[in-house]
């Protein structure tokens, strides 16, 4: 069992044994956030699925504040070493690599990745987590794509993190079919009503997934779980 908090937007902080993971920390600027004091927010791995600001916005200060590994693809870490940023490891698409609460492998996604201040932040991507109770799929921000199969087809994925916003990612009828791709049931979803664009009818998403035999789990800001 494993314990997850909702921070907003695409923001989760898994709790996998005695590890934190954290997830692509946008809170300080989401005014949905704030009741979170990212200055307490603590964890052992921050995991970034690529360098939109939306995704990273608040990474340098909790990885620094927590001593945190930072992990994801290799312009995004070597950005943030440059910030001064001392522990952290760089992937790319298709790599693994074992951590203390299990394994990591850095998957495909279908977007973009600039970082805040311009620079590229090469190929966005999503993380598959493997740990001693399970496995788990964090999308990242994805349009629908064939190799979401091939995690299906290697890995027993308990659960998957899923954008479901529509516009900038896919929308909830690409993630039933992507839940279907990777072999889950449940999905919990991201990257909806944080901004106008992505703003959507929750309770028609709720019946879409209903419908098609799905779990769409929505988490309220600061609400945890444990699946």
């Amino acid at each position: 069992m494993i314990e997850i908090t909702y921070f907003g937007h695409s923001s989760f902080l898994v709790k996998i044994k005695d590890q934190s993971v954290l997830f692509d920390p946008f809170i300080s600027p989401n005014p949905e956030a704030s009741s979170i004091d990212v200055d307490a927010l603590r964890a052992d791995y921050v995991l970034l699925s690529h360098g939109h600001e939306d995704h990273v916005a608040d990474a340098e200060k909790i990885t620094k504040n927590s001593n945190a590994m930072l992990i994801s693809n290799f312009e995004v870490a070597s950005w943030f070493a440059n910030k001064g940023v001392e522990k952290y490891h760089p992937m790319n698409h298709g790599g693994s690599k074992a951590l203390d609460f299990g394994k990591i492998k850095y998957v495909n996604a279908i977007h973009s990745s600039t970082l805040p201040d311009g620079s590229a932040g090469g190929h966005p991507g999503g993380f598959v987590v493997s740990h001693e109770g399970g496995c788990f799929y964090y999308a990242g921000d994805t349009a629908l794509t064939y190799d979401m199969k091939l995690i299906g087809e290697e890995f027993k994925v308990d659960f998957a993190f899923l954008p479901i916003g529509d516009n900038f990612t896919m929308g909830i009828a690409d993630a039933i079919k992507a839940a279907n791709f990777v072999g889950t049931d449940k999905i919990i979803g991201m990257h909806y009503d944080t901004f106008p664009y992505i703003q959507i009818d929750l309770d028609a998403a709720k019946k879409s997934a209903a419908e098609a035999g799905k779990e769409l789990i929505l988490l309220n800001i600061g609400e945890s779980i444990t699946l």
